[in-house]
């Protein structure tokens, strides 16, 4: 086995492909990181990818894109998966943390953690979810818009209110977010629905990430004050039919285990649960 470092996202997706497009599903982030920089090659400032062959096969596939967390594809064996976690430790001995599906992201957080003295600490624990028909669904009142850069303001706010309410490390998400909001305003491979009640907004969806035939859903929020109206559930069900009427063959989509409320709204609109993901911060000892 050897291990490839792609100079960039096309090369990455040409020696990875044939392995993380086995199940877009399971491997969507992965893949819709690769999407986008292939569409904005300056959204990140530095990124690594790596890739282990055998022969001809690619067998393990990671990016990160710094500052934020490594991002693991599912690899076809254990053995692939320890060359790989020594390719990152040699070329990124202080990888901040991981994001991958269990069982794989397990061992390899503790793998990646120990040599430096640090533990691997869990801090999120998601659902990940593929849709390739939507289901109808009551309908809340009023209706849907694609967001204008007039809309950024408004957008910001709602998704750094998403992220202080969600994820566990809020400050590194909405950075994230944030650096990537407005290549989403008439950009390719992502944008952002707002829906509307008597003439103001109520609820976000974003969506971004396209893999080869499909496309990811998020953040999605509404306020509190809005909440209980369907707002949201109609807004995705939506935005997911008309992405799905623009060829993508599925809509993928995270989603938090510890909400039960989200993830019953995801099945009803016909969502399905792939696998469980999960993501580790590595903690000085």
């Amino acid at each position: 086995m050897e291990v490839l470092r792609p100079d960039d996202a096309p090369g990455f997706l040409r020696l990875a492909g044939p392995l993380l497009e086995r199940d877009e599903a399971r491997n969507q982030l992965p893949l819709g990181i690769a999407g986008t920089l292939t569409a904005h090659p300056d959204a990140y400032d530095v990124v690594h990818f790596w890739v282990v062959r055998d022969g001809d096969e690619p067998v393990a596939a990671a990016v990160r894109t710094e500052p934020f967390n490594l991002v693991l594809g599912d690899p076809s064996s254990d053995t692939a998966l320890d060359l790989l976690l020594e390719a990152v430790l040699a070329d990124d001995p202080e990888v901040p943390g991981i994001v991958g599906n269990v069982p794989f992201v397990e061992p390899a957080a503790e793998r990646l953690a120990a040599p430096s003295g640090r533990t691997a600490e869990r801090i999120f624990s998601q659902g990940v979810y593929g849709l390739t028909t939507v289901r109808d669904v009551a309908r809340a009142p009023g209706g849907a818009r694609a967001a204008a850069t007039e809309d950024r303001a408004q957008i910001l706010a709602w998704v750094r209110a998403f992220a202080d309410e969600v994820i566990p490390d809020p400050e590194e998400a909405f950075e994230r977010m944030e650096r990537n909001l407005d290549s989403r305003f008439g950009g390719e491979g992502g944008g952002f629905w707002l829906w509307q009640d008597r003439g103001q907004p109520v609820s976000l969806s974003g969506y971004s990430g396209p893999t080869p035939t499909g496309i990811r859903i998020g953040p999605v929020y509404t306020p509190p004050e809005h909440r209980k109206h369907g707002y949201a559930t109609t807004l995705v069900a939506d935005q997911s039919a008309w992405l799905l009427g623009q060829g993508h063959r599925a809509c993928f989509l995270y989603t938090d285990l510890a909400n039960p409320t989200s993830n019953r709204i995801y099945v009803e609109i016909g969502y399905e649960r792939v696998c469980d993901a999960m993501e580790f911060t590595f903690r000085a000892g």
